[in-house]
């Protein structure tokens, strides 16, 4: 029987429902896109010093005082540099020795300066000195979320559901943001940032999953790469626009979450997965929903699209309620094909994730304006995205990752050869390596759903992206290599990038075939030297498939016929 991009092959592409869809789903992820990334203001460190016992306010001394050198010693570890740590315990307005004058921690706390930032978390919390650890640590908290999140929302929404799960976690997302505009400590702060991050990697990889089930062949290329992708680099433009003109944290991130709210007047517009619902029995509201679809492309007469009309008739096919068997985290490893997929996509979206945020996260260290670098940061990872969607139609999927991520390793060990003088040459280079490591981003998410069955992609998705979130966690560790060696994270990072790069192109290829409903019909394995892989989805011997198939399907053994009339019909 047909599956169900041959039976839904009647909408076209392009039609009023595909481009409704894919505008809604993609208009929801612009705020993935500022509200990641939004740490690098609200989180941003002021320029500050100990506040000075003759101080009567807390204005920042250079604005006050003309000579500092009498009121604060110099850093030890620069020069000319006033410490932002220490000062002068008996400040005096007469010079003499500095060496004989005593020294103390900053007993009475900090000023902060005023010329960027009206306030931010750190000046809030006095995150400084020896408190300097809670910032970074305020992200990783959030990046701890994103990865508790990214691997409990795939094996719930695989259970109850993509939309349900989309706005479950906006809804979530919203409530929790508008709480953390009030926070009244930072341990507050960070508790709510844990959860916030669950909300917004589990709404992004629902959306994403949602929209690659509903979408057709056509448009889920495009949605994958200019659609979700490049609506978040939108997400990514507007951030420094909402940074610049407001300088408050705690307004900054009212007005960055306010807009989510509208997109729960999405929950009508958005229907589920008719993918899903085969899956789970409920033939019936997939019918109805394809009809739907039908109606507004404007195409009647259609018929019955789904020989099975209902979740009755589905349950009794052939398959005895005790043989019926609920997927989990198990089945990714179960059989030696996807056991192998996963372990090589997993390592692959760490050694990405790290690469990328990496490369982010060193844009505070640019020379220029903040908020021009990251506004440059955002439009190169733009023009990422459509040189991915421009790859997604006309190169196969492996080579596609796999090229995107040995540039970027040349260009990231080639960066050491550069003289210091040439700064500008080597951001230019680290910028284009960075938007090879975009380039992957964009492409594996689709290329990783189309390898993933139906009955697993969304926990196969997810524990990919808990992989990508392991690897944003670790990547502040390599950036804190640089104290020691400039150039050793990019070293590193050139080293994993090239090693990864060449494990994608064992994976098989995925470009132009159907997307897989059930484990046994995922494509093999292939080794650089073998032969393409066969694009009818069913590879390998006749034993092979049999072992497949009994080992999914918990040792009942059924043959590959059988499993297509009990899967297939659709």
């Amino acid at each position: 029987m047909q599956d169900y991009d041959e039976a839904t092959a009647f909408l076209g592409s392009w039609g009023f429902y595909q481009k409704r869809i894919f505008i809604f789903l993609c208009i929801g992820t612009i705020p993935s896109g500022y509200m990641s990334l939004s740490m690098v203001f609200l989180a941003d460190t002021p320029q500050h010093h100990c506040r000075l016992s003759n101080s009567s306010n807390d204005t920042f001394a250079e604005a006050t005082f003309g000579n500092l050198s009498l009121l604060l010693p110099l850093a030890e570890d620069e020069k000319q540099v006033y410490s932002k740590c220490t000062r002068f315990k008996h400040q005096v307005q007469d010079s003499f020795n500095d060496s004989t004058r005593e020294i103390e921690h900053c007993v009475d706390g900090w000023v902060y300066s005023r010329d960027r930032y009206i306030s931010t978390i750190v000046s809030e919390w006095n995150l400084v000195c020896e408190n300097n650890w809670k910032g970074p640590f305020t992200m990783s908290v959030f990046f701890v979320g994103m990865t508790f999140g990214a691997f409990i929302s795939g094996h719930i929404s695989d259970r109850y559901g993509r939309k349900s799960v989309l706005f479950g976690a906006l809804l979530m997302q919203i409530v929790l943001s508008l709480i953390q505009v009030v926070s009244w400590s930072w341990e507050i702060f960070c508790i709510l940032y844990f959860f916030i991050g669950i909300g917004d990697v589990s709404k992004y990889v629902s959306a994403f999953v949602l929209g690659t089930e509903i979408l057709g062949k056509v448009e889920r290329n495009a949605y994958s790469t200019l659609g979700i992708c490049l609506f978040y680099a939108i997400g990514y433009t507007i951030l420094p626009f909402f940074a610049y003109y407001i300088r408050e944290w705690r307004m900054l991130l009212l007005a960055l979450t306010l807009p989510e709210i509208l997109y729960l007047s999405f929950w009508w517009l958005i229907p589920e997965s008719p993918r899903w619902l085969i899956n789970k029995g409920r033939v019936s509201e997939a019918e109805e929903i394809v009809q739907d679809f039908a109606k507004k492309n404007g195409i009647t007469h259609v018929g019955v699209i789904f020989p099975i009309t209902s979740s009755r008739d589905f349950t009794h096919l052939n398959i005895s309620d005790d043989q019926k068997y609920l997927y989990g985290y198990m089945d990714l490893i179960k059989t030696p094909n996807i056991r192998n997929i996963t372990i090589l996509s997993f390592f692959v979206w760490m050694i990405v994730s790290i690469g990328y945020f990496v490369l982010n996260l060193g844009i505070p260290n640019m020379y220029g304006d903040l908020y021009l670098n990251c506004l440059i940061f955002a439009v190169s990872e733009a023009v990422a995205y459509i040189v991915a969607w421009w790859m997604t139609v006309h190169v196969p999927r492996r080579v596609s990752v796999s090229s995107s991520m040995l540039l970027a390793a040349a260009l990231l060990l080639i960066v050491e050869f550069i003289p210091p003088s040439l700064h500008i040459l080597t951001t230019a280079l680290i910028m284009i390596g960075k938007t090879g490591i975009a380039i992957t981003f964009a492409i594996i998410f689709i290329y990783s759903a189309e390898l993933y069955p139906t009955v697993v992609r969304n926990m196969g998705i997810g524990t990919c992206c808990t992989a990508s979130r392991i690897g944003s966690i670790f990547s502040p560790y390599f950036v804190y290599l640089a104290t020691y060696n400039r150039m050793l994270p990019f070293i590193l990072m050139g080293i994993f990038i090239f090693i990864a790069g060449c494990f994608c192109l064992l994976l098989p290829e995925t470009c132009d075939c159907p997307l897989p409903e059930r484990i046994y019909q995922m494509q093999p394995i292939k080794c650089l030297c073998s032969s393409a892989t066969s694009r009818s989805g069913f590879n390998g011997s006749q034993a092979s498939i049999t072992q497949e198939i009994q080992a999914e399907n918990n040792g009942v053994l059924f043959s590959p016929s059988q499993m297509d009339q009990n899967v297939g019909l659709y």
